[in-house]
């Protein structure tokens, strides 16, 4: 099950409460106080790891605690600290303040780690309240509470390259010929639920992420269809990838489709019409009228060199265009995950 949005309720550990105790040893009378100080309660910390694609694992962990501190005890012993909490997340999550919807971190970098709720500091024990005027304190500090913070986690995936494309356009067949994907593949639109996740590695070892992004169809932007919910998650990503179904087997004008697509993006957020892109046209193999083609190539708005002739299934025009994508993903990105 792919998650990209869940609240969680965090809470530190408490400190523990200092002890009130005496020193009591053969020979030694009025030994004086020596209650020891209590543990400091256990923080609360998130980490992105590149592992995780999810928060499906904290689906049912609504609720998560950071370990008490133990009480001092005699002798002036310390009281154990509280084990800390370390909550695991992907690359690209978003950690808001759900109560005022304030965004607190982004967590972009591999294993970047915030500390959210720091635990309880430990009360003093009575040894620390002697004086010349009170050589027997009973005197001691109770431990302080840890941090509460109901957040909210939001994640945008960090990927390379999104495939962007109307329903049944052929991006899962793409990323499974791609990337050597098993994904879910049938001719009826929303096929892909959930946002598919493939790596591609080239001759020179250096790789790169696709993600496939669920079908956009009209109004995405007002979240029609599956929307807002997986537009997002193409925000992050260097290069987009246009699918469109040249074949027309549904009866739909592929240059429509494109611009299209190029709308619902820019209405959604503008920024993404800014990003360096390809189109790949897809279905060559199905494509029964020529004339078709050729009317998209010449009402086509930008440069021919961003086309690509492919066939996803029979896995025709694949290399070219996989060498295109690697002269455009930036160097550092791409041995990033070797």
């Amino acid at each position: 099950m792919f998650i990209d949005q869940i609240t969680l309720f965090l809470k530190a550990g408490s400190g523990g409460d200092g002890a009130v105790s005496w020193r009591r040893e053969k020979y030694i009378p009025k030994g004086g106080p020596a209650g020891g100080d209590g543990g400091d309660g256990g923080s609360i910390t998130i980490q992105a790891i590149p592992d995780l694609f999810s928060l499906e694992h904290l689906r049912n962990r609504r609720i998560l605690k950071a370990k008490n501190g133990l009480p001092g005890s005699s002798a002036k012993r310390h009281g154990k600290n509280g084990q800390d909490l370390l909550i695991q997340v992907p690359l690209g999550t978003i950690i808001k303040d759900k109560k005022t919807g304030e965004s607190l971190f982004d967590l972009t970098e591999i294993n970047q780690k915030v500390t959210i709720c720091n635990g309880g500091i430990g009360g003093k024990g009575n040894c620390h309240f002697i004086s010349p005027t009170n050589r027997a304190p009973t005197q001691f500090t109770k431990g302080t509470a840890g941090d509460e913070l109901e957040i909210e986690l939001e994640l945008k995936l960090i990927a390379d390259v999104g495939l962007v494309g109307m329903p049944n356009a052929g991006k899962s067949t793409l990323i499974s010929s791609l990337a050597k994907l098993p994904v879910k593949i049938a001719p009826y639109p929303f096929t892909t639920l959930r946002p598919n996740l493939g790596i591609v590695e080239f001759d020179d070892f250096s790789r790169v992420m696709i993600a496939d992004i669920p079908g956009i169809i009209k109004d995405a932007h007002q979240d029609k269809g599956l929307g807002l919910y997986f537009l997002k998650h193409i925000e992050r990503t260097s290069v987009l990838l246009y699918v469109i179904d040249i074949s027309s087997q549904d009866g739909r004008d592929p240059l429509e489709d494109f611009t299209l697509l190029e709308k619902e993006l820019s209405l959604h957020n503008e920024e993404l019409t800014k990003k360096p892109f390809l189109v790949a046209i897809n279905q060559i193999d199905r494509l029964e009228d020529p004339e078709v083609l050729e009317n998209f190539k010449k009402n086509y708005p930008y440069s021919k060199e961003t086309l690509f002739e492919i066939s996803a299934l029979e896995k025709e025009g694949l290399l070219a265009l996989l060498q295109k994508i690697h002269s455009m993903v930036p160097e550092e990105i791409l041995f990033s995950k070797r």
